[in-house]
Protein backbone atom coordinates (compact mmCIF):
# COMPACT_ATOMS: atom_id res chain seq x y z
CA UNK A 1 0.00 0.00 0.00
CA UNK A 2 0.99 3.34 -0.88
CA UNK A 3 2.00 5.96 2.22
CA UNK A 4 -1.39 7.68 1.04
CA UNK A 5 -3.26 4.49 0.77
CA UNK A 6 -4.21 3.12 -2.02
CA UNK A 7 -8.02 4.70 -3.12
CA UNK A 8 -8.21 8.55 -2.90
CA UNK A 9 -10.55 10.91 -4.22
CA UNK A 10 -9.32 13.93 -5.79
CA UNK A 11 -12.34 15.89 -3.87
CA UNK A 12 -14.48 18.04 -5.47
CA UNK A 13 -15.01 21.69 -3.53
CA UNK A 14 -18.53 22.40 -2.11
CA UNK A 15 -19.58 25.86 -2.67
CA UNK A 16 -23.21 27.13 -1.84
CA UNK A 17 -25.81 28.53 -4.57
CA UNK A 18 -24.49 31.74 -4.29
CA UNK A 19 -20.76 30.62 -5.38
CA UNK A 20 -19.20 30.87 -1.46
CA UNK A 21 -17.30 28.44 -0.08
CA UNK A 22 -19.30 25.31 1.85
CA UNK A 23 -16.81 24.72 4.64
CA UNK A 24 -19.54 22.51 6.39
CA UNK A 25 -20.20 20.85 3.39
CA UNK A 26 -16.65 19.57 2.49
CA UNK A 27 -16.15 18.13 5.56
CA UNK A 28 -19.61 16.27 5.53
CA UNK A 29 -18.53 15.18 1.85
CA UNK A 30 -14.97 14.11 3.36
CA UNK A 31 -16.48 11.69 5.71
CA UNK A 32 -18.72 10.27 3.20
CA UNK A 33 -16.03 9.17 1.37
CA UNK A 34 -13.47 8.08 3.62
CA UNK A 35 -17.15 5.90 4.40
CA UNK A 36 -17.71 4.65 1.19
CA UNK A 37 -14.39 3.10 0.34
CA UNK A 38 -11.46 6.02 0.45
CA UNK A 39 -8.54 5.44 2.01
CA UNK A 40 -7.03 9.10 1.32
CA UNK A 41 -8.41 12.53 0.18
CA UNK A 42 -6.65 14.94 -2.02
CA UNK A 43 -7.86 18.44 -1.58
CA UNK A 44 -7.83 21.23 -3.23
CA UNK A 45 -6.81 19.73 -6.72
CA UNK A 46 -8.14 20.92 -10.14
CA UNK A 47 -10.85 18.80 -9.37
CA UNK A 48 -11.59 20.82 -6.80
CA UNK A 49 -11.70 23.86 -9.00
CA UNK A 50 -8.09 25.42 -7.02
CA UNK A 51 -7.62 27.73 -9.59
CA UNK A 52 -10.97 29.54 -8.52
CA UNK A 53 -10.08 29.43 -4.76
CA UNK A 54 -8.15 32.20 -3.41
CA UNK A 55 -4.69 31.14 -1.08
CA UNK A 56 -6.93 31.48 2.11
CA UNK A 57 -10.04 29.45 1.01
CA UNK A 58 -7.61 26.53 0.30
CA UNK A 59 -5.51 26.69 3.76
CA UNK A 60 -9.01 26.57 5.43
CA UNK A 61 -10.53 23.98 3.51
CA UNK A 62 -7.40 21.68 4.25
CA UNK A 63 -7.48 22.55 7.91
CA UNK A 64 -11.40 21.26 7.71
CA UNK A 65 -10.89 18.68 5.96
CA UNK A 66 -7.79 17.24 8.32
CA UNK A 67 -9.83 17.86 11.02
CA UNK A 68 -12.78 15.90 9.66
CA UNK A 69 -10.95 12.99 8.73
CA UNK A 70 -8.96 10.07 9.89
CA UNK A 71 -6.71 9.18 6.84
CA UNK A 72 -4.38 11.23 4.77
CA UNK A 73 -5.02 14.58 3.47
CA UNK A 74 -2.94 15.63 0.72
CA UNK A 75 -3.00 19.18 -0.43
CA UNK A 76 -2.81 20.59 -3.93
CA UNK A 77 -0.64 23.39 -3.85
CA UNK A 78 0.20 24.12 -7.45
CA UNK A 79 0.71 27.00 -9.71
CA UNK A 80 2.38 28.09 -12.56
CA UNK A 81 3.68 30.78 -10.49
CA UNK A 82 6.78 29.70 -8.44
CA UNK A 83 5.83 32.19 -5.81
CA UNK A 84 2.45 31.58 -5.71
CA UNK A 85 3.15 27.51 -5.78
CA UNK A 86 5.45 28.70 -2.45
CA UNK A 87 2.81 30.33 -0.26
CA UNK A 88 0.53 27.50 -1.07
CA UNK A 89 2.48 24.69 0.08
CA UNK A 90 3.61 26.71 3.72
CA UNK A 91 -0.35 27.21 4.25
CA UNK A 92 -1.05 23.68 3.24
CA UNK A 93 1.84 22.46 5.98
CA UNK A 94 0.49 24.86 8.41
CA UNK A 95 -3.14 23.26 7.87
CA UNK A 96 -2.02 20.31 8.88
CA UNK A 97 -1.96 18.47 5.45
CA UNK A 98 -0.10 15.10 5.62
CA UNK A 99 1.35 15.59 1.99
CA UNK A 100 1.55 17.73 -1.05
CA UNK A 101 0.60 17.74 -4.56
CA UNK A 102 2.25 20.12 -7.06
CA UNK A 103 0.93 20.19 -11.18
CA UNK A 104 3.51 20.95 -14.03
CA UNK A 105 3.09 24.55 -14.60
CA UNK A 106 0.23 25.30 -17.22
CA UNK A 107 0.18 27.12 -19.99
CA UNK A 108 3.30 29.67 -19.40
CA UNK A 109 4.62 25.52 -21.00
CA UNK A 110 8.20 25.77 -18.95
CA UNK A 111 11.42 24.28 -20.02
CA UNK A 112 12.21 21.18 -18.24
CA UNK A 113 14.92 22.89 -16.14
CA UNK A 114 12.60 24.93 -15.77
CA UNK A 115 10.41 22.27 -14.13
CA UNK A 116 12.90 21.18 -12.20
CA UNK A 117 14.10 24.35 -10.53
CA UNK A 118 10.39 24.87 -9.52
CA UNK A 119 9.41 21.71 -8.17
CA UNK A 120 12.88 22.32 -5.90
CA UNK A 121 12.21 25.34 -4.75
CA UNK A 122 8.50 24.18 -3.56
CA UNK A 123 9.46 20.96 -2.35
CA UNK A 124 12.17 23.28 -0.29
CA UNK A 125 8.99 25.23 1.18
CA UNK A 126 7.60 22.18 3.56
CA UNK A 127 8.90 19.26 5.21
CA UNK A 128 6.16 16.93 4.45
CA UNK A 129 6.33 14.43 1.32
CA UNK A 130 5.44 15.92 -2.00
CA UNK A 131 3.98 14.57 -4.99
CA UNK A 132 4.70 15.73 -8.79
CA UNK A 133 1.15 15.93 -10.99
CA UNK A 134 2.43 15.19 -14.96
CA UNK A 135 -0.87 15.78 -16.57
CA UNK A 136 0.09 17.19 -19.97
CA UNK A 137 -2.91 17.13 -21.83
CA UNK A 138 -4.12 19.87 -19.33
CA UNK A 139 -0.84 21.73 -18.78
CA UNK A 140 0.84 21.69 -22.14
CA UNK A 141 3.92 20.57 -20.80
CA UNK A 142 5.35 16.85 -19.72
CA UNK A 143 7.99 16.56 -17.08
CA UNK A 144 10.39 14.25 -18.65
CA UNK A 145 11.16 11.17 -17.20
CA UNK A 146 14.58 12.09 -16.74
CA UNK A 147 13.68 15.25 -15.08
CA UNK A 148 11.41 13.39 -12.77
CA UNK A 149 13.80 10.40 -12.07
CA UNK A 150 16.46 13.53 -10.95
CA UNK A 151 14.01 15.02 -8.74
CA UNK A 152 13.43 12.15 -7.26
CA UNK A 153 16.81 10.93 -6.67
CA UNK A 154 18.02 15.02 -5.56
CA UNK A 155 15.05 15.96 -3.21
CA UNK A 156 14.50 14.19 -0.54
CA UNK A 157 10.64 14.74 0.24
CA UNK A 158 9.62 14.13 -3.68
CA UNK A 159 8.55 11.03 -3.19
CA UNK A 160 6.41 10.12 -5.86
CA UNK A 161 3.72 10.65 -9.08
CA UNK A 162 0.34 11.36 -9.79
CA UNK A 163 0.29 9.98 -13.29
CA UNK A 164 -1.91 11.35 -16.10
CA UNK A 165 0.50 11.27 -19.09
CA UNK A 166 -1.44 8.68 -20.37
CA UNK A 167 2.37 6.23 -21.13
CA UNK A 168 2.50 3.69 -19.10
CA UNK A 169 5.52 2.28 -20.57
CA UNK A 170 6.67 5.07 -20.33
CA UNK A 171 6.01 4.92 -16.61
CA UNK A 172 7.51 1.67 -16.54
CA UNK A 173 10.74 3.48 -17.78
CA UNK A 174 10.59 6.15 -14.71
CA UNK A 175 9.88 3.21 -11.73
CA UNK A 176 12.77 1.48 -12.87
CA UNK A 177 14.65 4.70 -12.76
CA UNK A 178 13.48 5.81 -9.75
CA UNK A 179 15.21 5.27 -5.93
CA UNK A 180 13.15 2.17 -4.02
CA UNK A 181 10.46 3.95 -2.12
CA UNK A 182 8.88 6.47 -4.74
CA UNK A 183 5.05 5.69 -5.84
CA UNK A 184 3.30 6.14 -8.63
CA UNK A 185 -0.52 6.82 -8.14
CA UNK A 186 -2.56 6.68 -11.06
CA UNK A 187 -4.35 9.53 -12.18
CA UNK A 188 -6.36 8.91 -15.14
CA UNK A 189 -9.00 6.23 -13.44
CA UNK A 190 -8.87 4.66 -17.19
CA UNK A 191 -5.36 3.65 -16.94
CA UNK A 192 -5.47 2.56 -12.93
CA UNK A 193 -5.68 -1.18 -13.82
CA UNK A 194 -2.98 -1.04 -16.80
CA UNK A 195 -0.41 0.96 -14.03
CA UNK A 196 -0.83 -1.18 -11.09
CA UNK A 197 0.76 -3.67 -13.91
CA UNK A 198 3.62 -2.32 -14.47
CA UNK A 199 4.17 -0.63 -10.53
CA UNK A 200 1.73 1.69 -9.60
CA UNK A 201 0.62 1.76 -5.63
CA UNK A 202 -2.90 3.84 -6.22
CA UNK A 203 -5.42 5.88 -7.49
CA UNK A 204 -5.93 9.65 -7.19
CA UNK A 205 -9.69 9.45 -9.14
CA UNK A 206 -12.69 11.39 -9.55
CA UNK A 207 -14.80 8.18 -10.49
CA UNK A 208 -14.11 7.36 -6.99
CA UNK A 209 -16.04 9.88 -6.15
CA UNK A 210 -19.14 7.60 -6.03
CA UNK A 211 -17.24 4.32 -7.04
CA UNK A 212 -14.65 3.97 -4.24
CA UNK A 213 -15.88 0.71 -3.12
CA UNK A 214 -15.73 -0.79 -5.96
CA UNK A 215 -12.08 0.85 -6.95
CA UNK A 216 -11.01 -0.37 -3.57
CA UNK A 217 -12.59 -3.85 -5.01
CA UNK A 218 -10.49 -3.99 -8.13
CA UNK A 219 -7.16 -3.17 -6.23
CA UNK A 220 -8.04 -6.38 -3.70
CA UNK A 221 -8.47 -8.67 -6.36
CA UNK A 222 -5.35 -7.55 -8.27
CA UNK A 223 -3.09 -7.75 -5.23
CA UNK A 224 -4.65 -11.18 -4.60
CA UNK A 225 -3.68 -12.67 -8.20
CA UNK A 226 -7.51 -12.40 -9.38
CA UNK A 227 -6.41 -11.01 -12.26
CA UNK A 228 -10.12 -11.86 -14.44
CA UNK A 229 -11.59 -10.75 -11.61
CA UNK A 230 -10.12 -7.15 -11.46
CA UNK A 231 -10.70 -6.62 -15.24
CA UNK A 232 -14.09 -7.52 -14.74
CA UNK A 233 -14.86 -4.69 -12.13
CA UNK A 234 -12.92 -2.30 -14.17
CA UNK A 235 -15.22 -2.82 -17.09
CA UNK A 236 -17.98 -2.29 -14.95
CA UNK A 237 -16.21 1.13 -14.16
CA UNK A 238 -16.17 2.14 -17.88
CA UNK A 239 -19.04 4.06 -17.52
CA UNK A 240 -18.11 6.20 -14.83
CA UNK A 241 -14.54 6.79 -16.11
CA UNK A 242 -16.63 8.08 -19.70
CA UNK A 243 -19.21 10.23 -16.98
CA UNK A 244 -16.23 12.16 -15.48
CA UNK A 245 -15.51 14.30 -18.55
CA UNK A 246 -16.19 15.46 -21.50
CA UNK A 247 -16.19 18.88 -23.80
CA UNK A 248 -20.05 19.90 -22.85
CA UNK A 249 -19.28 19.17 -19.10
CA UNK A 250 -15.74 18.92 -18.46
CA UNK A 251 -14.54 17.78 -14.84
CA UNK A 252 -15.53 18.96 -12.24
CA UNK A 253 -19.33 19.59 -13.58
CA UNK A 254 -20.42 15.84 -13.91
CA UNK A 255 -18.88 14.82 -10.51
CA UNK A 256 -20.77 17.59 -8.64
CA UNK A 257 -24.02 17.25 -10.50
CA UNK A 258 -23.43 13.20 -9.42
CA UNK A 259 -23.27 14.26 -5.61
CA UNK A 260 -26.31 16.30 -5.90
CA UNK A 261 -27.93 13.10 -7.13
CA UNK A 262 -27.07 11.45 -4.49
CA UNK A 263 -27.73 14.09 -1.81
CA UNK A 264 -24.23 14.84 -1.31
CA UNK A 265 -22.83 18.69 -0.82
CA UNK A 266 -21.81 20.11 -4.15
CA UNK A 267 -23.39 23.14 -5.11
CA UNK A 268 -22.30 24.56 -9.00
CA UNK A 269 -19.03 25.29 -10.07
CA UNK A 270 -17.53 28.49 -9.72
CA UNK A 271 -16.69 29.93 -13.36
CA UNK A 272 -15.78 29.94 -16.11
CA UNK A 273 -16.81 25.95 -15.80
CA UNK A 274 -20.17 26.77 -16.61
CA UNK A 275 -23.54 25.97 -15.94
CA UNK A 276 -24.59 21.64 -16.65
CA UNK A 277 -25.77 20.59 -19.70
CA UNK A 278 -29.69 19.51 -19.89
CA UNK A 279 -29.84 15.82 -19.34
CA UNK A 280 -26.62 15.56 -16.50
CA UNK A 281 -28.48 14.65 -13.66
CA UNK A 282 -30.67 11.65 -15.99
CA UNK A 283 -27.24 10.23 -17.28
CA UNK A 284 -25.63 10.26 -13.48
CA UNK A 285 -28.48 8.02 -12.79
CA UNK A 286 -28.07 5.71 -15.85
CA UNK A 287 -24.76 5.26 -14.65
CA UNK A 288 -25.17 4.53 -10.85
CA UNK A 289 -28.00 2.16 -12.24
CA UNK A 290 -25.42 0.24 -14.71
CA UNK A 291 -22.50 -0.03 -11.79
CA UNK A 292 -24.76 -1.33 -8.76
CA UNK A 293 -27.32 -3.00 -10.62
CA UNK A 294 -29.16 -5.31 -7.66
CA UNK A 295 -27.67 -2.81 -4.73
CA UNK A 296 -29.26 0.07 -3.25
CA UNK A 297 -30.33 2.76 -5.17
CA UNK A 298 -28.77 5.83 -4.25
CA UNK A 299 -31.23 7.21 -2.60
CA UNK A 300 -31.03 4.64 0.22
CA UNK A 301 -27.19 4.06 0.03
CA UNK A 302 -27.50 7.77 1.45
CA UNK A 303 -29.77 7.54 4.23
CA UNK A 304 -27.65 4.47 4.90
CA UNK A 305 -24.48 7.18 5.61
CA UNK A 306 -27.10 9.22 7.59
CA UNK A 307 -25.59 9.04 10.21
CA UNK A 308 -22.11 9.54 8.88
CA UNK A 309 -23.64 12.86 7.43
CA UNK A 310 -25.32 13.92 10.65
CA UNK A 311 -22.55 13.51 13.17
CA UNK A 312 -21.08 16.64 14.22
CA UNK A 313 -17.30 16.96 12.67
CA UNK A 314 -15.08 19.54 14.39
CA UNK A 315 -14.11 21.95 11.43
CA UNK A 316 -10.73 23.98 11.22
CA UNK A 317 -10.30 27.53 10.02
CA UNK A 318 -6.62 27.54 8.75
Amino acid sequence: MGRFGRVLTAMVTPFTEDGALDIDGAARLARWLVANGNEGLLVAGTTGESPTLTHQEQADLVAAIVAAVDVPVVAGAGSNDTRAAIDLTERCTNAGADGILHVAGYYNRPSQAGLDTHFRHCAAATDLPTMIYDIPGRTGRKVSTETMARLAHEVTNIVGLKDAAGSPAETARLLEMAPDGFEVYSGDDALTLPLLSIGAVGVIGVATHWAGREMAAMFDAFESGRVAEATAINQRLLDSYDFETGDAAPNPVPTKCMMRVLGLPAGPCRLPMGPEPPGLEDRAREVLAALRGSEPEPAQQVDAAAEVLAEPAPVGTG
